[in-house]
């Protein structure tokens, strides 16, 4: 295999500076020309439809081996409004359509229940994800908390989250959560201010906020944490600060702050472009806003988690999400929902009634199964470390004598202000923590360069804002929904080499792509 410094030289300079960095810039606002993907990973196999069963079958029959961490991922696919800054919408709330499909997704928990990969093991972490878990119509809420104890083998110091909005919490609501064993709540705030909230799509105004936060920390039954945004559409500096002195005036018991992304051809994307809403925060913005925030969380003691994540109280834990990052067991479950287990990945259909019916024929609602690369588990080690803000290249060499040329790639960063060495392990630096999602993706493609021989760069449309917008993903897509319409003008689905396509490419494409996609086989 050729040598990484050998892959640089022959780069253009515009590849050079998406996968590598800027050589002599300002490492915190300038050290990429934009974020590279959401989520680092990279790709793997797809499974055909006829296959993706049986293998399923074959996994869940198994008894799990050596007390595995383990965790569930149960998604709900309902929000009552669309907030302009999302991609992950996928259904609007009605009561007909949400009890059909809860009693498809309890039928699949029931169903799963009895396999031994799950029965015989214990599960540290559950998230009930979405979508607005808490929309759900209290009986719901009842009836899927009361499956997932039954059918779940939950470990006695179990985490179980519940995703949500602040509009939710009214007494009926936070009663329900609270009894049926809900012991963490992550909350989507975004910003406090009552203008930037109400013109990017949410409800309430500050002081309902404050209020319904206080009410749902005053059961003292559940871990509390929020989500902040920095970057929003007229979200100023001093705004942004205020923000933050409004999360400590909350009392939760920890933060996810998350650097805006406005994707090509979004509807905030759009609103923006047609002067409807002030532009978004500028990448270089957004970097002197996320480490004004890092200065200020740390100045009061809050306890770094990971990269985006900050606790105030040790009784946040924040499983899932380490757990999501180190690639343990998660057992998928509902419309959208995605999973990992023993070397796969997994992808549920994503619309209504095709997993509904799915279910009904006691098949797993297979959207897409992937078989995760050789390379997967240095990875996910990879990923779980530079989460945490360190990357130890001597345990990654031990492990694969040709990853100790990975030195030169972050001999280069340390030169660039985006890590420190310390005699055993590379440190983030402030700049390197802002960036981390590119470093951690040029990382795990140059695992793969050196161990398969293999060039790679994913590349998203983030940072729509600043013009220019990406086509690499963008060209992929359109291809996928070619060769859909084409077999749909035939008189079938969609084939299964626009499914093998579509599968290949999710690792790299962002929840809006994913959305472009499904509404195409929909039409």
């Amino acid at each position: 295999m050729g040598t990484l410094a050998a892959l640089y030289e022959k780069m253009t300079s515009e590849q050079r500076e998406f996968q590598f960095g800027r050589i002599g810039a300002d490492p915190l606002t300038e050290a990429f020309p934009r974020k590279r993907v959401v989520h680092a990973g990279i790709d793997g196999t797809p499974v055909s439809p006829a296959e993706a069963q049986h293998i399923w079958q074959r996994l869940m029959e198994k008894e799990p081996v050596g007390n595995p961490t383990q965790t569930a991922y149960i998604h709900i696919p309902f929000c009552k409004t669309k907030c302009l800054y999302c991609a992950f919408f996928q259904n609007g709330t009605d009561q007909a359509v949400e009890d059909a499909y809860v009693d498809a997704l309890i039928l699949d928990l029931q169903r799963e229940s009895a396999a031994p990969r799950l029965k015989n093991g214990l599960l540290h972490s559950v998230f009930i994800g979405g979508g607005t878990p808490t929309s759900l119509f209290v009986r719901n809420a009842q009836r899927l908390l009361q499956t997932i104890r039954e059918c779940l083998p939950l470990a006695n110091d179990y985490e179980l989250t519940m995703e949500g909005r602040i509009h939710d919490l009214v007494p009926e609501k936070m009663d329900t959560w609270m009894a049926g064993g809900v012991n963490r709540m992550s909350l989507g705030v975004q910003s406090f201010d009552t203008t930037v909230r109400r013109q990017v799509g949410r409800l309430d105004d500050k002081e309902t906020v404050l209020r319904n936060l206080a009410a749902l920390r005053a059961y003292n039954q559940c871990v509390v944490v929020i989500d902040l945004i920095y970057g929003l559409p007229g979200q100023t500096h001093e705004i942004w600060k205020a923000d933050l002195n409004s999360l400590i005036e909350s009392g939760v018991d920890g933060v996810d702050l998350y650097q805006l992304n406005v994707f090509d051809n979004s509807d905030l994307a759009k609103r923006i472009q047609a002067g409807a809403l002030p532009p978004a925060a500028t990448t270089k913005e957004q970097a002197r806003m996320f480490a004004f925030g890092r200065s200020y969380l740390e100045a009061r003691k809050y306890n770094r988690l990971s990269a985006c994540h900050w606790s105030r109280t040790n009784r946040e834990r924040s499983l899932y999400n380490t757990y999501a990052k180190e690639g343990v067991t998660m057992f998928p479950f509902g419309s959208g929902a995605g999973g990992n287990l023993d070397g796969y990945s997994t992808m549920l259909y994503r619309t209504l009634d095709t997993y509904e019916k799915a279910v009904e024929k006691s098949e797993k609602p297979f959207m897409a199964l992937v078989k995760q690369s050789d390379v997967q588990p240095l990875v996910s080690k990879t990923l779980a470390q530079l989460e945490q803000g360190y990357f130890d290249l001597h345990a990654l060499a031990e492990a694969d004598g040709r990853l100790a040329d990975l030195q030169w790639l972050y001999e280069l960063w340390q030169k660039q202000g985006l890590v420190t060495y310390n005699g055993v392990q590379y440190r983030l630096t402030e700049a390197g923590e802002f960036w981390q999602v590119n470093l951690a993706q040029t990382t795990v493609e140059c695992i793969n360069y050196l161990i398969k021989g293999e060039e790679t760069m994913s590349l998203q449309g983030i940072a729509a804002q600043e013009g220019g917008e990406t086509k690499a993903m963008s060209d992929k897509v359109r291809r996928i929904i070619d060769a859909m319409k084409k077999a749909k003008s035939a008189g079938g689905g969609p084939t299964p080499e626009a499914m093998a396509m579509m599968t290949e490419a999710m690792n790299s494409m962002t929840p809006e792509e994913i959305q472009t996609v499904m509404k195409s086989m929909r039409e």
